[in-house]
């Protein structure tokens, strides 16, 4: 996202993220590995209109790297819980929501100690 927004705003980003998260993916309490990345203008660039969603400087890329086991049913779901919650806090249009999903399986996760976590 472009920088500039106060902190509580930065908060409510993360905290709706985990949330649709929780609520359209099922991850558990307390899964929540989030970094938040501010870009000044010069660095900051998007299609003001492309695919015909008009957005602005408000636009925040999100990337979540989920399982591949994950179904488009779901991703649906993540990305409509996404938007609505982002709406009510901080206050983002649903045209200024990006959301990339990426896909990784099992075995590509060590979440501490050396160890696959989930194989």
């Amino acid at each position: 996202m472009r920088s500039g927004k106060p902190e509580a705003y930065r908060q409510g980003v993360i905290d709706g993220v985990y949330q649709a998260m929780r609520d359209a993916l099922g991850v558990p309490q307390d899964d929540q590995f989030i970094v938040l990345t501010e870009h000044d203008a010069v660095n900051f660039r998007y299609g003001a209109s492309y695919l015909g969603i008009s957005r602005s400087d408000d636009l925040v890329y999100l990337q979540v790297t989920v399982f591949n086991t994950r179904t488009a049913e779901q991703k649906k779901a993540l990305y409509a819980r996404l938007v609505q919650l982002l709406g009510d806090r901080p206050g983002i249009r649903r045209e200024d929501v990006f959301v990339n999903v990426l896909e990784a399986a099992k075995e590509n996760w060590s979440l501490g100690n050396g160890v696959a976590s989930f194989v």
